[in-house]
């Protein structure tokens, strides 16, 4: 008996995927709910579990291909296939003891697949490793990124012997001019649309101002480990902005709202949009409710959203709706930036990395830890004074953080 696999519901006014990997061959046995394919979306990449358990047979679409929700992508043959296919081969694997051990070693395998995220997944196949033989430290002993980036890491050392003896017979014929042409993925794409369109369609602006970083430091620094103990998380810097800018958002909403045809939808609440980089590209998962927030609860959200964007396990619901998004490029080193907006929200604050310069304080040249902020805005729904405005009130808070706490 054969069952089919269609595409599943992807979340609303999300109508097709592209196919972007097959996690199961033909032949291979699944499990009921195993996913058997990794869909694109535009926003996130979603499982396609088995229907029922089995074996895996023909895989109807490609690579690469779109499919529509509730398209048969594959067909999962009647798990009395998946016994009769061992008990074949058990005869012909009788005569040689060794083989033994290289089947269990490919059922373990075959097992621990199967508790890979799509994004582990894929950095296991591009260099060509073991998953097995990989020690997980994630939840459950399951693998993260950081666990195959490692092992990827320590697997050339064993190998490295080979190129180099046959790099002696080889005649060098100059230096290489191969290209390599790769399709954008479907997230990659909609990104581009997406950044393209805001800076066709806003009257987009940026302004700066830098802040100095002493203060937040300072309290870091002083509270970070009783914060931890009390808490289970650590203090950021992220907390500190998301608060800042929340409070300076009451003072100035139209950083807070956005565009409706003729219309301006302003919104009572602070859903911020944290752009944190995933393996298909940057994704904007929101905090909902961020003004009402506390440092702790604040802390906590961004560190399983960045977690879940790495593991490629972020849903579409994770990443609907924000009213104003921050970004934070200094933990790449950025010293200066201007962020494209996030549609349609009219508002994105960039931050960048923090750097010893100096300034003067009270006539005198002294060195403190500054920050570059810059706010880049739509100057259809926002007036210049106003953008200047709401960045410094973020740089006053900064500067005093007891202006979170007065709400002041």
């Amino acid at each position: 008996m054969s069952t089919e696999v269609k595409v599943p519901v992807l979340g609303e006014s999300v109508t097709e995927a592209t196919v972007g990997e097959w996690l199961k061959k033909p032949g291979e046995a699944v499990a009921l709910d195993e996913p058997i394919a990794s869909l694109e979306t535009d926003k996130v990449a979603v499982e396609v579990p088995s229907p029922v358990a089995g074996v895996m047979g023909q895989q109807v679409v490609s690579v690469g291909d779109t499919v529509a929700v509730g398209a048969v992508i594959a067909i999962v043959e009647a798990g009395g296939a998946a016994a009769a296919a061992p008990a074949a081969a058990a005869p012909a694997a009788a005569p040689a003891a060794a083989a033994a051990p290289a089947a269990a070693t490919s059922e373990e395998a075959g097992e621990g697949v199967t508790t890979l995220s799509p994004a582990v997944r894929r950095l296991v196949l591009e260099h060509g490793l073991d998953p097995s033989k990989i020690k997980g430290t994630g939840k459950d002993g399951r693998l993260t990124k950081e666990d195959v980036l490692a092992a990827a890491a320590s697997a050339p050392a064993i190998t490295a012997a080979a190129p180099a003896a046959a790099a002696t017979t080889t005649v060098s014929s100059g230096p290489s001019r191969n290209e390599e042409r790769v399709k954008m993925t479907r997230m990659r794409q909609t990104i581009a649309k997406r950044l393209k369109s805001a800076q066709e369609n806003a009257a987009m602006l940026t302004t700066f101002n830098d802040v100095d970083m002493s203060e937040v430091m300072s309290s870091r620094s002083r509270f970070k480990d009783a914060f931890e103990k009390k808490h289970g998380v650590r203090l950021g810097f992220m907390s500190f902005f998301t608060k800042a800018a929340a409070l300076a958002a009451k003072t100035i909403p139209a950083v807070n709202a956005r565009i409706d045809g003729d219309e301006i939808v302003y919104h009572d609440y602070f859903d911020v949009s944290v752009a944190v980089s995933a393996p298909a590209g940057l994704v904007v998962p929101v905090i909902r409710n961020a003004e009402s927030m506390s440092f702790a609860e604040i802390e906590k959200t961004i560190g399983d959203l960045g977690k879940r964007a790495k593991e490629g396990t972020l849903t579409m619901a994770d990443m609907t709706g924000g009213t104003f998004t921050i970004s934070n490029g200094g933990v790449f080193g950025g010293l200066m930036s201007t962020p494209i907006i996030n549609p349609p929200q009219s508002a994105v604050l960039g931050l960048h990395r923090i750097e010893d310069r100096p300034v003067v304080r009270n006539g005198q040249i002294v060195i403190r830890p500054m920050m570059y902020l810059a706010l880049s805005y739509d100057h259809r729904i926002i007036d210049g004074r106003e953008a200047v405005t709401f960045l410094k009130m973020i740089k006053e808070a900064i500067e005093d953080p007891a202006r979170l706490l007065i709400d002041l």
